[in-house]
This record gives C-alpha cells, structure tokens and sequence, in this order.
C-alpha cells in the first residue's frame, strides 16, 4: 500500500507537469474570435440569463474556480485577458460550474453543502490520524475519528469528479453552439479540460489509496487490542 501511495504521487505530479506544458502549449492557439476570457465568460453567462454572477480577476496561475457563496466566478490574470484556446475553456468551465449553481445540480449541492463540515475537521484531521497511530498500542478511538474524518473528505474527493465532468462538458457543448471556438480550438480545448480533469481522478484515488492505508491499520491494531 505504501508503494501504491509513492507511485500514485508520482503519477499526479507527472499529469500535473503535463496539464502544465499543455496549457502552455495551447496558449499560444489564439482564437479566431478575438474572445479574451473574461467576454467568453460574460457571453457565456448572458446566454444563461445569469446576471447575479461577478467576473473577478485573480492572483495565481491555474487559481481559476467558481465561488457559489459569492457569486464570482474567479479567473487567473492569464485567463481573465488572455484570448487563447485555453483561456476559452477555462473560463468557460468555471461558468459551467455557475450555471450548475443557477440549476441548483444535484452534485453540486451536495458538495457545497459538505464544505463547512470538512473545513471544521481540516484542522483536527491530520492530528487524530498522527497521533491515533502513535497511541494505537494504547486505544483505536484516535485513529478511528481520524479515519472516519478522513473518510468525508475521501467523498468529497468522489463527489467533485461528477461537478468537474459535467462543468467541462456543459462548457464544450456551449462553445461549440455559441460559435466562440472554430473545430480546431473545440479540440483544443476539450484536450485542456480533460487533463485538467485528470488532476481531480488521481486526487480522488490518492485520498482512497490513503483511506485504505489508515483503515488497514487501524483493523490490524484493533486485533492486536
């Protein structure tokens, strides 16, 4: 198991590295349109009748997401003006998530309403799991608080995957039908998503592969007891 964690750290620094070279790549697939992220969001927004939703600016690179408290959705500085294939897609993507939000998207609810929980337990999590195992001679209970913690923000890790996928492909279908993208930046585009989507698969079974890991131990000390 503790190989299978090393390996699957590699493997989500390799796509990351990936997801990094192909938007720098595609970044210089400028579209026809003359679109900057910013007006395909505010396009892509207007052809939803969302007018309650802010286009904000951001620090950061790859800092793109959607807030549903807020209302904004937030782009990188090379999204917000940049006029390239992947600055379509991306702002596109983060205005699929505001139109879930408009929807009221079942995943996304779900999500949504899971995150005041984990960012009480995000604290007292990695505690409970480090000291549970130092003191699993003793009791299981730390361990398994941590464990049972550490299980909610392995179903949050799962249930995002639905809210990514579904954002990307309402994101693909609009550009495709709103004619902001010709059939070369399309494929260019979904290319950009889907290995960003990739980052949140391997997310999700790294926080699996670690779930097991902690509940192997926490069963083999509760024989031991």
């Amino acid at each position: 198991m503790f190989i299978l964690l090393i390996l699957l750290a590699a493997v989500s620094y390799g796509i990351q590295w990936r997801l990094r070279s192909k938007f720098k790549e595609y970044a210089e697939v400028h579209l026809h349109s003359g679109l900057s992220g910013r007006e395909v969001a505010a396009k892509m927004l207007a052809d939803y009748g969302i007018r309650d939703v802010q286009i904000i600016s951001t620090d950061g690179q790859l800092s793109d997401h959607y807030d549903p408290t807020a209302k904004t959705v937030n782009l990188s500085a090379d999204v917000y003006a940049g006029r390239s294939a992947t600055a379509a897609a991306v702002a596109a993507h983060e205005c699929g998530h505001a139109v879930q939000h408009a929807q009221a998207y079942s995943f996304l609810k779900f999500r949504s309403a899971m995150v005041p929980a984990l960012s009480a337990v995000s604290k007292f999590m990695p505690l409970l799991l480090i000291g549970g195992v130092f003191l699993l001679r003793y009791s299981i209970l730390p361990l398994g608080l941590g464990v049972a913690l550490f299980a909610l923000t392995t179903l949050f890790s799962f249930i995002t995957l639905p809210v990514e996928f579904d954002a990307s492909r309402r994101a693909l279908a609009w550009m495709d039908r709103s004619g902001v993208v010709t059939t070369q930046e399309h494929a260019v585009a979904k290319d950009a998503l889907w290995w960003a989507a990739m980052t949140y698969v391997v997310a999700a079974i790294s926080s699996l592969a670690t779930l097991v890991y902690y509940g192997m131990m926490l069963l083999g000390g509760n024989r031991r007891n």
